[in-house]
């Protein structure tokens, strides 16, 4: 017994080493304008749930789960972060200060949950238009998909997802974007997660459709959602919200899977994008889609990404305060980061192109968000990197 409590203790020195603070908060900190009106932010309200890494900047999303909520996709410049790790900058409004100004102006943004950059410098921004999610649930605006130019910063594209996808209490928070071989930058697919009433939109973006696929496997489990993070405990009944795209195998590309997870869940699941990418008959039943159970976690997570070298599956297990990694095909397991103090809440993780050589992941400790008992003097919000090819540790704790 001793020896195994000495073992942990080791794996964790070793994978807190690993593991870089880039950026850390009290709360998160605007550059807020003179004229910005009153009451409109409210520091401790202002959470990040999106993560996203650019050339120069870094893009966070903050959905408005309460009021206060200042800007709901923001950017840190990475030339602020050059030998100050563990700095706090000041978040900047993206892509300006008016896009974020009136509550209900439907041009505007309303609510955003994550952010997505692809191979042609576009970030694609996914906008709820659901207000205070966690205090009334105001639908205020049509949800909606924007292109912006990373270069410009200015918009290139907008599309307006028609009411037969969406249902009265859609709640629209993650995006996975799938290029096509050849053709355009616009030869994609995007696949986009409905957590609160659970299925998954399908955007095909040269045709501008959109059409829904759903499965009971999307749904959360009542078993699994309270959720205890560094002691305190809160409810969160949310279905599929943690997705990746498996690399495409050269010889068989249709093999190639959507992995997908429920928030209240202890399960990881797949379905082929062969699948998504057909537009289902209007006939179809609901359960039809040919999704795969993958296998099962140490707990439930939000966070879920897929190394693009090798089709490793990443996840944050909440009660675990670590970082893992599952490789599908050898069915190893790895601990790549483990830190009770810093990985509370890890809501999104990112292998970033435009950063070689790192994972990067955001932590909020969002169970304060929910129990009210964020204070000023502590950090509660952290971005950070991890070392790719630091070597990994077996921890049998975190099978999948």
């Amino acid at each position: 017994m001793k020896q195994a409590a000495a073992s942990v203790l080791l794996l964790a020195a070793v994978c807190r080493a690993q593991l870089e603070v880039v950026s850390q908060w009290p709360f998160l900190q605007f550059d807020v304008p003179a004229d910005f009106p009153k009451g409109s932010y409210v520091p401790e309200n202002n959470v990040f749930t999106g993560l996203e890494v650019g050339w120069g900047r870094v893009f966070l999303s903050l959905p408005r789960l309460r009021t206060g909520v200042a800007a709901t996709v923001a950017t840190i410049s990475r030339s602020d972060l050059r030998g100050q790790l563990g700095s706090a900058p000041t978040l900047q409004a993206y892509p300006s200060w008016t896009w974020h100004r009136a509550e209900a102006n439907c041009s505007g943004l309303i609510s955003v949950y994550r952010v997505r950059a692809d191979r042609c410098d576009r970030l694609w921004v996914l906008d709820s238009g659901v207000m205070t999610s966690l205090e009334d649930y105001r639908p205020v605006c049509p949800p909606k998909l924007l292109a912006f130019d990373m270069r410009t910063d200015r918009l290139l594209r907008s599309y307006e997802f028609p009411r037969s996808t969406l249902r009265p209490h859609s709640l629209l928070t993650n995006l996975v974007i799938d290029p096509q071989s050849g053709g355009s930058c616009d030869n994609a697919f995007i696949y986009i997660s409905d957590t609160a009433s659970p299925g998954i939109l399908v955007y095909d973006m040269q045709r501008d459709q959109t059409w829904r696929v759903s499965h009971t496997t999307m749904w959360p489990s009542p078993d699994h959602a309270t959720y205890t993070v560094g002691g305190e405990s809160f409810t969160l009944p949310d279905g599929i919200i943690g997705m990746g795209l498996s690399p495409a195998p050269l010889a068989h590309p249709t093999q190639q899977v959507l992995y997908f997870q429920p928030l209240a869940s202890d399960r990881i699941f797949s379905v082929p994008v062969s699948a998504l990418r057909t537009r289902p008959d209007p006939s179809a039943v609901e359960n039809s889609l040919p999704v795969s159970l993958v296998g099962y976690k140490s707990s439930q997570s939000a966070a879920l990404a897929v190394d693009p070298s090798d089709g490793s599956v990443v996840l944050s297990p909440l009660a675990d305060y670590a970082v893992t990694s599952w490789d599908p095909v050898t069915n190893a397991n790895h601990v790549l980061a483990l830190d009770p103090a810093q990985l509370q809440f890890c809501s999104d993780v990112r292998f970033a192109e435009r950063d070689s050589g790192h994972v990067w992941l955001i932590s909020s400790r969002l169970q304060k968000l929910f129990r009210r008992t964020y204070r000023a003097g502590e950090v509660n919000f952290r971005v950070m990197r991890i070392r790719v090819g630091a070597v990994p540790y077996n921890n049998s704790l975190l099978l999948v």
